[in-house]
């Protein structure tokens, strides 16, 4: 591993918010993990792990191009600093209500939807300030990289300690440990100092504004096809991890530190791809590794399905983490990369539609269809649909150049981007 993997580093606002945003997410996979456990504890329902999904994720989706339109229009740091606050108040109610020991299901699913709310608004406004940290456009390809490992380095961690807490000290520490955890973050974005913000002085009306974001994707093959296949998987693959807590109970007869244990191979998996992506050369074919990698996640799922001996499924587990992750990630270095700068929240409200509208839908899916067939047979079918995606992309992904922009050339584009803007 070089130095370069690193390079994004030399950025002090970067990392900054990389140590922040690596505190945080530990806990918000610590909150994620307890609140399916508790979940299916409770209602023993496939059905009602999709829902719980779909309460934290479709309000993202409802809310989205409203979360774009404000990231464009208003400071993003700011922003993002009060969804940061939000977020913890939103974990502080969640604790104290099941630390009272008073609560049903809805609640908790009403809660969920309340976070998926302010993540329709922190989505829009934190990737495209990735843009104002780093100083070096060429470093953005290994910043967006090193995101994605810090996501999934706390995908690792956060479920291993959730499903410890889970046992030892019950759900409301765990929640309590994610509010306290949003300090970290909170504090990283006060010692920023970013370039002075730009106000828009003319401003259009909401839904023209959201037509202009649209023309544009129509415009912009290199986003709109890459993005339709986020929203496929989403809605179809995706969706696999909502069927996790039944293997670890019923499958692997475990406990909540066994659902935690298989989150975090999957996060293992997941941080090895993200290191793999930080470390590729400029130049290198990520339309060719988005293919690979979208049949590594389908095969792997294939095989997963059906495994009982659980040290193996776990080495399984770990090459689905390392597919998935490395597909998203590619997809939104891709659409970061190819939007201008003044497109880019109105963009990545699309990509949250794209992504929040289809998962939850696909987590109730998938829920339903598991009740008919059975949880291993639909996760079969999900790694299935993977492989069909990726063969139906695979001219697209093959393409040796679809326009100038050619997502094999991300660190010289980014340079090409910036100075039209």
């Amino acid at each position: 591993m070089s130095i370069t993997t690193f390079r994004a580093f030399n950025n002090k606002n970067y990392t900054l918010f990389f140590t922040g945003q690596s505190i945080s997410q530990i806990g918000t996979w610590m909150q994620r993990t307890g609140v399916s456990w508790m979940v299916y504890t409770i209602t023993h329902s496939a059905f009602m792990l999709g829902l719980s999904v779909f309460a934290l994720q479709f309000p993202s989706f409802l809310f989205s191009l409203i979360g774009g339109i404000t990231a464009d229009r208003y400071n993003r740091y700011k922003l993002l600093l009060a969804t940061q606050v939000a977020s913890m108040i939103q974990a502080i109610l969640l604790a104290a209500l099941v630390l009272s020991g008073h609560y049903e299901v809805w609640e908790i699913m009403a809660l969920s939807a309340v976070l998926g709310i302010i993540n329709a608004f922190d989505v829009p406004a934190r990737q495209p300030l990735v843009h104002e940290m780093i100083t070096d456009k060429a470093d953005l390809p290994n910043a967006l990289a090193l995101n994605s490992s810090m996501v999934n380095l706390a995908r690792l961690v956060g479920p291993a300690l959730s499903g410890l807490v889970l046992v030892k000290f019950g759900a409301g520490i765990c929640f309590s440990i994610n509010a306290i955890s949003f300090l970290a973050v909170i504090v990283s974005l006060l010692m920023m100092k970013l370039p002075p913000h730009t106000e828009v002085t003319v401003q259009k009306k909401a839904v023209a504004e959201l037509a202009e974001g649209f023309e544009y994707l129509k415009k912009t093959p290199a986003i709109a096809v890459v993005m339709m296949m986020l929203a496929l998987t989403a809605l179809l693959v995706l969706p696999y991890n909502t069927l996790l807590p039944i293997y670890a109970k019923v499958i692997f007869k475990g406990d909540a530190a066994t659902y935690g244990y298989i989150n975090s191979f999957i996060g293992l998996g997941a941080i090895c791809g993200s290191i793999f992506l930080a470390s590729l050369k400029p130049g290198a074919d990520l339309k060719f590794v988005l293919l690979i990698n979208t049949l590594i996640f389908g095969a792997s799922l294939v095989v997963f399905s059906h495994l009982s001996y659980f040290p193996l499924a776990m080495l399984v587990a770990i090459l689905s983490g390392f597919g998935m992750m490395s597909q998203t990630t590619i997809i939104m270095t891709i659409i970061q990369v190819h939007s201008d700068a003044r497109m880019r929240g109105r963009v990545m409200s699309y990509v949250a539609m794209a992504y929040f509208g289809m998962l939850p839908l696909g987590a109730l899916l998938i829920g339903a269809v598991s009740r008919w067939i059975g949880a291993p047979n639909a996760i079969l079918c999900q790694g299935i649909v993977a492989l069909a995606i990726a063969a139906t992309f695979s001219k697209y992904l093959r393409k040796d150049k679809l326009d100038k922009k050619d997502m094999t050339q991300i660190g010289d584009e980014e340079e090409v981007v910036m100075e039209k803007i």
